[in-house]
């Protein structure tokens, strides 16, 4: 029985990376293509499994996916090439903190696993710890070991390391004191998150010292945020011109490179569709992710109709040599993680915007959970319980002050919420909740954060 084996050429990262920056991309949408009807004649005849990973549940039951080995080294030649290109590994002394959750999420463990073949075949001084999401065990790694590296890598979900960044500060960590480096995963953010973990830890470099994932616990790591890929999405932010690229002009989608080759990503309406070895063969695998690709020709070429040449900024922020000829794929939150109000939707990120300023960063965490339900008089209310800081002070003016927030930012993005409140005036605001830190009722610690409950 033939056995599902990585491409030719996959377990040298620095030979890899040339290749990647040198071959044309056509090169690579070609060979995926070719490996993608190979999967398809494969498929039939062999389902091989190793481990099982679980999804987190976030939109309903959790499903178990087996895993191969093969997709582990797939992950570890990926990370290899970022953690080389965005975090120079082979010249540093690293500690990767590994602060996904571990256990049957794919996250953790899966992380861990490709690390362990990185340091295990590569010539890199890199030490892994793995605390998970034990906020505190996280925070004693850095204050314990941190200085002993050259640097520090902390993978986490994005509200799980704002948690550890405000805890760290509490616990007396001077964060700017470390060389650190962030690796997200699991969910989008904006680019002011992106700026506030620069300004809480002393990151200067901003297109190398963070990258996000795309990925699924089904086909593992699918994409990832490059730094050509970050300069892209920082430019049409500031310009406010994400329709040069993006369907939205409001919400930022994730927005990374991906190799053709180990997946073949297609878009049909704006309905990612991948196929792609895994535990279970997957062909023309429907992600029920609203995105769409885009070759990296197509990319340049709209930025400059918009007169924003790619080239000259990457020449201005010398990162030429770390570009790749590879095409991007762009992602926005579900469809499914928004609420229904007044019969238009609200995503998180809206209100997620609107909690990300400096005038209550010091009192909320940024997590919040949204439920839509009716009033006495059967009319529709949006309720907003959101987390606050143990040092948040008088909870009844915060709590009107967010409101406050919450409903201007809602006016300034969604015409529809502009519509129904020149019907119903103040009825539609937000109601707002406000919990204390890690109550369990919206915000257990160990699991991803529920933004919506329906």
């Amino acid at each position: 029985m033939t056995r599902l084996l990585l491409p030719r050429g996959y377990k040298n990262a620095e030979t890899l990376h040339k290749r990647l920056h040198v071959e044309p991309e056509e090169h690579w949408i070609h060979r995926g293509e070719q490996r993608a009807l190979h999967l398809f004649r494969l498929m039939a005849g062999r389902v091989p499994a190793w481990v099982i990973s679980t999804t987190s549940g976030s939109t309903g039951e959790p499903y178990y996916f087996p895993r191969e080995s093969s997709q582990d080294w797939q992950y570890a030649i990926t990370a290899e090439l970022y953690l080389r290109s965005n975090f120079h590994i082979h010249e540093r002394s690293t500690l990767y903190i590994v602060a996904f959750p571990m256990g049957a999420w794919i996250g953790g463990l899966f992380t861990y696993e490709a690390l362990k073949i990185i340091a295990d075949n590569g010539d890199y001084k890199l030490s892994i710890i793995t605390p998970g999401i034990h906020k505190k065990e996280v925070i004693s790694a850095v204050k314990q070991l941190g200085s002993s590296f050259d640097q520090v890598i902390i993978g986490a979900y994005a509200p799980f390391l704002k948690d550890i960044l405000d805890d760290g500060v509490r616990a007396g960590i001077k964060w700017s004191d470390y060389n650190l480096g962030f690796v997200f995963s699991a969910e989008g953010f904006t680019e002011k998150f992106r700026d506030y973990v620069f300004r809480e830890t002393g990151i200067t470099d901003k297109l190398r010292g963070t990258l996000n994932h795309y990925g699924t616990v089904d086909l593992g790591t699918m994409a990832h945020e490059t730094p050509e890929a970050i300069l892209i999405r920082r430019e049409l932010v500031s310009a406010r011109r994400l329709s040069v690229l993006f369907p939205e002009i409001k919400r930022q989608p994730t927005f990374g490179q991906y190799n053709p080759e180990l997946f073949h990503f297609e878009d049909v309406d704006h309905d990612l569709f991948c196929t792609a070895y895994s535990g279970l063969p997957l062909v023309r695998y429907d992600l029920k992710d609203y995105g769409g690709v885009m070759t990296r020709q197509e990319v340049h070429r709209r930025m400059k109709e918009a007169d924003m040449s790619v080239n000259s900024s990457l020449g201005q922020h010398r990162i030429k040599s770390l570009t790749w000829n590879l095409p991007f794929v762009y992602v926005y939150e579900r469809n499914d993680f928004s609420v229904s109000y007044y019969a238009f939707l609200i995503y998180p990120d809206m209100v997620r915007r609107a909690l990300q300023v400096d005038k209550v960063s010091k009192k909320i965490t940024g997590k919040f959970t949204m439920i839509v339900n009716y009033d006495e008089d059967g009319r529709q209310r949006l309720n907003i319980h959101i987390e606050t800081k143990p040092e948040a002070g008088d909870k009844e003016a915060l709590k009107s002050e967010l409101q406050d927030m919450a409903h201007a930012a809602l006016l300034r993005e969604s015409s529809e919420y502009q519509e129904v409140e020149r019907m119903i005036g103040d009825d539609i605001k937000p109601i707002i909740h406000l919990w204390d830190y890690e109550d369990p009722t919206f915000f257990r610690t160990g699991v991803k954060q529920k933004w919506v409950i329906k």
